[in-house]
């Protein structure tokens, strides 16, 4: 059965076929495309450590505060984006829609300051698709519309995601089949999908049972009241961001509840379990090291974890220093709907194409 997703904004639905996706499975490899940017506004370039493929651009929209990305060569139906702003400034990104034109993957973003008004701003952004039964260990991921239909969906086992709606902005998103050790194992992100409105999800909590993940995703609209809308959710466990291992050998995630949270939810593919660390660097601001997987280009995604309506994102550009080389995030930063700096839980996920 074949759905179609969301109509690319009128300023570029000139260029972009519709996308469809099919939810049988096939025998392609995990994953079928990827891509990633690291966006720098004030410079208006791409930033080639944060970026691949090489040539991916970023097109600033109107009005300003929405941004057009195009993935080259990684045209593929269905699949997730996610996006993190990169402000010291109180923002964040949320997805408008993404399809394809011809062999090259489109995604529209939309930016928003505190208080919900469209304002320019650095990001991080991440697209990939899968299919077939291919991906290394536990992962899976569903696009839900804002009633709880999957649109599309993956899962490493081959059964169905299914989305429930529970009270407003509240689902219930449950991954059979991914089965781990329990009782909080793995990472998640989550991304909120609006093309008319600023809108915010996040992982309110989720835990690891015999038959698979069941995740809480909350969604607020930009004053912090809760709100239906569609939205994306990747979950992984010991597997890059986009379902693939060994390649790529360097990846890693963590979980601040806060404080930081079980070693099986701070994983990193070369220094194991409970090697990543998170350090106070002030008011709202967490400093987070990911030893020996800072090899480019990489990504880093955050999303916000807990039940308030508190979101999060990054101060400034991730770094990759010293001999491991290390990622260095200085600093996730999270803040309440008014701006400001909050304690607020959080969820890093980084993974290199080496």
């Amino acid at each position: 059965m074949k759905r179609t997703l969301f109509r690319l904004a009128a300023t570029v639905a000139a260029t972009l076929a519709l996308v469809t996706v099919s939810t049988a499975p096939s025998q392609a490899a995990v994953p079928d495309r990827k891509g990633w940017v690291l966006y720098n506004a004030p410079g208006a370039s791409t930033v080639a450590s944060g970026t691949w493929p090489a040539a991916t651009t970023v097109i600033p929209l109107a009005p300003a505060g929405r941004y057009q990305v195009v993935f080259p060569g990684q045209a593929a139906a269905g699949g997730v984006v996610h996006v993190t702003a990169i402000n010291t400034v109180p923002h964040w990104c949320q997805v408008e829609a993404w399809g394809v034109s011809a062999a090259d993957e489109i995604v529209i973003l939309r930016c928003y300051k505190a208080g919900g008004f469209l304002d320019p701003t650095s990001f991080s952004a991440f697209f990939t698709s899968s299919s077939g039964l291919g991906a290394f260990g536990p992962y899976g991921y569903a696009f839900s519309s804002a009633t709880g239909t999957v649109l599309n969906q993956y899962n490493s086992s081959g059964a169905a995601n299914t989305v429930t709606p529970g009270p407003v902005g509240q689902y219930f998103v449950k991954f059979p089949g991914l089965v781990t050790g329990g009782p909080l194992d793995g990472s998640l992100q989550a991304t909120a999908v609006n093309s008319g409105t600023g809108a915010r999800c996040k992982i309110a909590k989720w835990s690891s049972t015999a038959a698979g993940q069941d995740v809480l995703v909350y969604c607020f609209n930009a004053a912090g009241a809760f709100m239906n809308t569609a939205f994306t959710v990747t979950y992984q466990y010991k597997v890059s961001l986009y379902g693939a291992s060994i390649p790529p050998k360097y990846f890693g995630y963590v979980l601040n509840m806060p404080p930081v949270g079980p070693p099986t939810t701070n994983f990193n593919s070369i220094a194991g379990l409970s090697a990543n660390t998170i350090v106070s660097a002030g008011a709202g601001l967490s400093l987070v090291t990911l030893p020996r997987i800072g090899f480019t280009p990489n990504t880093v995604q955050v999303t916000a974890y807990g039940p308030t309506p508190d979101f999060c994102g990054l101060n400034t550009f991730w770094g990759n220093f010293g001999p491991g080389p290390d990622i260095v995030v200085r600093d996730v930063n999270c803040f309440t709907s008014a701006g400001a700096p909050s304690s607020n839980g959080f969820l890093v996920s980084a993974s290199s194409i080496l």
